[in-house]
């Protein structure tokens, strides 16, 4: 095949090899060669397919925060959901309104980047439903087998016994809802940060709910400020 999906972070390998070893995962790798034999651009590059896990292993993951699909547009997406390259000119409306409510909920002064790998490094894993994308068409690798391997991630992270924060945000993120299923974890949901949903994401103030229950399990809370360039 032309188009092969890097490893598995070996952290996450041997808790993931079941998935990797199915059918459906090797349906999934043949369906994104034949996007790349037919001439399509994959996104993120393929290096960057499995960043979240990369940046965020096994054992520190704290938070989950969970979105929909890579952003279609080359150049921007790096493998965490919601975050673009850090020299990104313009940053994506969903991510300025996170900035708003990070700003109205705990302070936070608005970057001048949408970078948000700091989250990553202290934990939080910033997965995506599917992880690739075909340029210049949202939800195109949808139902191609990404959501099997999404699953299997959620239900090996509520096995994990230390408490775990989920931020869900929108209907199709809290479709995962089901697989938390731990007393010791805590879901936080609400509306997407979209700007076609963005009325009901502003003041849920959901950053500072994520501190008070990491603090509550005596874990550290995450330093939300995302530095300047």
């Amino acid at each position: 095949m032309r188009f092969l999906l890097p490893p598995i972070p070996s952290g996450w390998k041997q808790l993931l090899t079941n998935q990797v070893n199915s059918h459906r995962y090797r349906a999934l790798e043949m369906f994104l060669d034949r996007e790349a034999t037919a001439g399509e651009t994959i996104l993120p590059p393929s290096q960057d397919i499995y960043a979240a896990l990369h940046n965020t292993p096994y054992e520190k993951v704290k938070v989950l925060l969970l979105g929909q699909d890579p952003y279609h547009t080359p150049g921007m997406a790096h493998g965490l959901c919601f975050s673009v390259r850090p020299h990104v000119p313009v940053v994506p409306p969903s991510l300025r309104n996170i900035y708003r409510e990070l700003r109205d909920d705990v302070g936070c002064r608005i970057p001048n980047n949408g970078c948000l790998m700091p989250w990553a490094r202290q934990g939080v894993l910033m997965l995506n439903t599917v992880l690739t994308v075909r340029a210049h068409a949202a939800n195109s690798h949808r139902r191609r087998g990404w959501e099997a391997v999404t699953d299997r991630i959620f239900e090996v992270v509520n096995a994990k016994p230390s408490r775990v924060v989920f931020v869900l945000w929108g209907v199709e993120a809290k479709k995962k809802q089901a697989l938390i299923t731990a007393a010791q974890h805590v879901v936080i949901s609400c509306a997407h940060p979209s700007p076609l949903s963005a009325r009901k994401f502003f003041g849920s103030r959901c950053f500072s709910q994520v501190n008070r229950a990491l603090t509550e399990a005596n874990l550290k809370p995450i330093d939300w400020q995302i530095p300047d360039l």
